[in-house]
C-alpha cells in the first residue's frame, strides 16, 4: 500500500464552480472573487476580506500598510515556513525570533515583552498545524506597547479561539489557500482585517496601486480611466481561484469533520505509545486540524527522527516535517541567526514527524500508518 503525505479534497462542486467563472469569460479578478470574499468575511466575522495570489502576498502587504520598513524590528517565531520571515525581509526590517512553548509548537507568548526594542513594530504570531497561539495574552501585550499583531494564519482557516474566528482577532490575518491547506484553491490566499482604511490601501497595493481593477474598468458600471496611486504589486486573486474557493468553502465544515475524525482515529491508535509526544489540543480553543504532527521521544529510541521517516517511506507512507526552523537555512545563517539559540524550536525540529493528513485518508489507511509506526517503536525502542 502507498499512502501519499496529501491529496486535495476535490468534486464535482469545484468543477462546477470553475466551469461557471469560466463561462462568465471573467479570469482575473471579477465577481467571482468579490462573492468569494464575501462568503470568507461572513465565515469569520470579520468585516473586510481580500483575495489575494498567496498568503504571502498577504503578509507582505500587511507589512506593508502598517508602515513597517528600513531598520524596524518584527517579533516572530522561528518555527514556521521561511516565506513568514521572507516577507518582513522585504520589507527592509529586522526579523526578532522568540522561542517556541514546546507543548503547542506556537510561539512563546511570555517571552515575547522580553524581546520588545523602541525598534519594535509589529509581532507575527503563526497557528502551527491549526491550533491557536495564546491571543488574550498576546493582544494585551500589543495594546500595552503600541504593537500591531498580524495573524499567520495559513494553517487556520477553521481555528477558533475561545469561541473566536482566527481572523477576527488580530489587526491584519492572512490565511492559505495552497493546494494541501484544509480550503484549497491551488494557490491563493485571503487577508482579513477590521480596519476600513487598512483594507482599502490592500486592495491598491494588491493591483498596480491602481485606483480600479480590471473588473470595476471594464464592467457595465466601469470606466477606462485608472490612477496609479504607489507603486504596488501583482498580488490580486482570480476568478478561477475564488470559484474553486467558493466550492470549497460551501463544504469547509464537511472536510473538517472529516479531519477530526482521523485526528481521533490517530490519538486513539497512540494513546499508550509513551515514545510518542501527540498533538497539543484544548476543549478551551477549535483545532483546524490542517496537520497531525507527532514528535519522538527520542531517548527512548534506538534511531532517530530521519532514521524513523525512512522506515516509514520503506513501507509507502508519505511524510513531511514541519518546519526547518527559518534560522538553519543557510541565508538566514549568514545574517548571524543560529538555530542554539532556540532551544526548544531545535528540539521540536529534531523529533517531528508528520504524517499522512487529510479528509479523503480513510479508516484503513490510518490504520495502516499507525500499525507501522507502532511495529517501528517496538523494534527500536530501549
Amino acid at each position: 500500500m502507498k499512502i501519499p503525505f496529501s491529496i486535495p479534497y476535490v468534486g464535482e462542486e469545484e468543477k462546477l464552480e470553475v466551469l461557471d467563472a469560466i463561462n462568465s469569460n471573467w479570469l482575473s479578478k471579477g465577481p467571482k472573487t468579490i462573492q468569494f470574499e464575501k462568503m470568507f468575511s461572513k465565515y469569520v466575522d470579520s468585516p473586510f476580506s481580500i483575495g489575494l495570489n498567496s498568503c504571502t502576498a498577504g503578509l507582505h502587504l500587511a507589512c506593508l500598510a502598517l508602515g513597517i520598513g528600513e531598520g524596524d524590528e518584527v517579533i516572530v517565531t522561528p518555527y514556521t515556513f521561511v516565506s513568514t520571515v521572507n516577507t518582513i525581509i522585504h520589507c527592509g526590517a529586522i526579523p526578532v525570533f522568540v522561542d517556541i512553548d514546546f507543548q503547542t509548537m506556537n510561539i512563546d507568548v511570555p517571552l515575547i515583552e522580553k524581546a520588545i526594542t523602541n525598534k519594535t513594530k509589529a509581532v507575527i504570531p503563526v497557528h502551527f498545524a491549526g491550533y491557536p497561539c495564546e491571543m488574550d495574552l498576546l493582544l494585551d501585550i500589543a495594546d500595552r506597547h503600541g504593537l500591531k499583531i498580524i495573524e499567520d494564519a495559513a494553517h487556520a482557516v477553521y481555528t477558533q479561539y475561545k469561541g473566536k474566528m482566527i481572523g477576527s482577532l488580530g489587526d491584519i490575518t492572512c490565511f492559505s489557500f495552497y493546494a494541501t491547506k484544509n480550503l484549497a484553491t491551488g494557490e491563493g490566499g485571503m487577508l482579513t482585517t477590521q480596519n476600513e482604511e487598512i483594507a482599502d490601501r490592500i486592495r491598491v497595493m494588491s493591483l498596480h496601486g491602481m485606483s480600479r481593477n480590471a473588473w470595476n474598468r471594464y464592467g457595465d458600471q466601469g470606466s477606462w480611466f485608472y490612477e496609479v496611486h504607489e507603486a504596488g504589486f501583482k498580488y490580486n486573486m482570480t476568478d478561477i481561484q475564488a470559484a474553486f474557493g467558493i466550492a470549497q468553502l460551501k463544504k469547509l465544515e464537511h472536510m473538517q469533520t472529516l479531519r477530526k475524525k482521523c485526528a481521533d482515529l490517530y490519538n486513539k491508535a497512540f494513546t499508550e505509545c509513551e515514545e510518542l509526544i501527540l498533538p497539543h489540543d484544548s476543549l478551551e480553543h477549535r483545532h483546524a486540524w490542517h496537520l497531525y504532527v507527532i514528535r519522538l521521544r527520542e531517548e527512548m529510541l534506538t534511531i532517530d527522527r530521519n532514521e524513523f521517516i525512512q522506515k516509514l517511506t520503506e513501507v509507502g507512507i508519505g511524510t513531511s516535517v514541519h518546519f526547518i526552523p527559518v534560522p538553519q537555512h543557510p541565508y538566514y545563517q549568514k545574517l548571524g541567526y543560529d538555530l542554539s539559540d532556540y532551544p526548544q524550536t531545535q528540539k521540536a525540529f529534531e523529533s517531528t514527524i508528520s504524517l499522512p493528513f487529510y479528509p479523503g485518508l480513510s479508516e484503513s489507511q490510518i490504520h495502516y500508518v499507525t500499525d507501522h509506526v507502532i511495529d517501528i517503536i517496538s523494534k527500536y525502542k530501549i
